[in-house]
């Protein structure tokens, strides 16, 4: 009886051992086979935009490159760039990649990769506009900018010491209408996503002095949470920096 008890132990010790790797080893392949979903704001070229159906822009390029460097998937989450970081902090997205500024306000709420492009805003005016030449030309006048940018805190943030009214938009174009309409006297923008889109769709407008600070764009996660994807991220943007491919996304837009 003692022997029988014995030899059925084992048995039923060996099934739960089997169950145990067997569930382990669903649980590896469940990991390696998710999928990253990305938040993007495809009015902002010539980092994020749609062409058709297809997403284009240094930071679709980038991050896939990254994603296949680190051998993850991705999937692009489209929206308006103030709403990423709430979605970012309601699980309904796992990265941020939108010409977003590293600042210490949203370093509160994401952690930034590396910097992997400097910006910088500027002023931009109406192409027949020689009366203002910088922010202290704008006193008494209407400043149009993006909601949720760092365009839009500079421009809050130095209302009244340049003495200036601001009105938000959700997206450029419309920002960028409402200074071509002469509904503004001006805008605030990342330097080289005007400088692109000016020169692309002739906008008639023109930037004017000097840039306003010198910002890093960085990729986000939502702080404290998949901090091994970030490592993945920062390893592949080292890599693609090494390899000279990232030299080659970015000329693909900007030269």
């Amino acid at each position: 009886m003692n022997k029988r008890f014995s030899i059925l132990f084992l048995l039923m010790s060996c099934l739960f051992v089997l169950s145990a790797c067997s569930i382990g080893s669903n649980d590896d392949s469940s990991s390696e086979d998710k999928t990253y979903k990305v938040g993007i704001d495809v009015t902002y070229p010539p980092f994020e935009y749609k062409d058709g159906d297809t997403y284009k822009g240094i930071d679709i390029d980038l991050i896939q490159a990254i994603a296949d460097d680190q051998n993850f998937k991705i999937e692009f989450e489209a929206m308006d760039f103030s709403g990423i970081i709430p979605a970012l902090q309601a699980d309904q997205l796992d990265i941020a990649i939108a010409g977003m500024s590293i600042t210490p306000e949203r370093e509160k709420v994401v952690t930034f990769s590396d910097p992997y492009f400097e910006a910088g805003l500027i002023l931009v005016v109406k192409d027949n506009n020689d009366d203002i030449k910088s922010v202290d030309d704008l006193k008494g006048e209407r400043v149009a900018v993006k909601k949720g940018t760092t365009g839009a805190k500079y421009a809050t943030d130095n209302a009244d010491k340049l003495g200036i009214k601001v009105t938000q938009f959700n997206d450029s174009p419309a920002m960028f209408q409402e200074v071509k309409n002469g509904n503004a006297a001006a805008l605030i923008e990342d330097y080289p996503v005007i400088s692109y889109a000016n020169k692309q769709q002739n906008l008639g407008l023109k930037l004017v002095g000097d840039r306003l600070n010198g910002d890093n764009y960085g990729i986000a996660v939502l702080k404290g949470e998949n901090e091994d994807l970030m490592k993945k991220i920062n390893t592949g943007l080292a890599n693609l920096k090494d390899s000279g491919e990232y030299d080659k996304i970015v000329d693909r837009y900007l030269k």
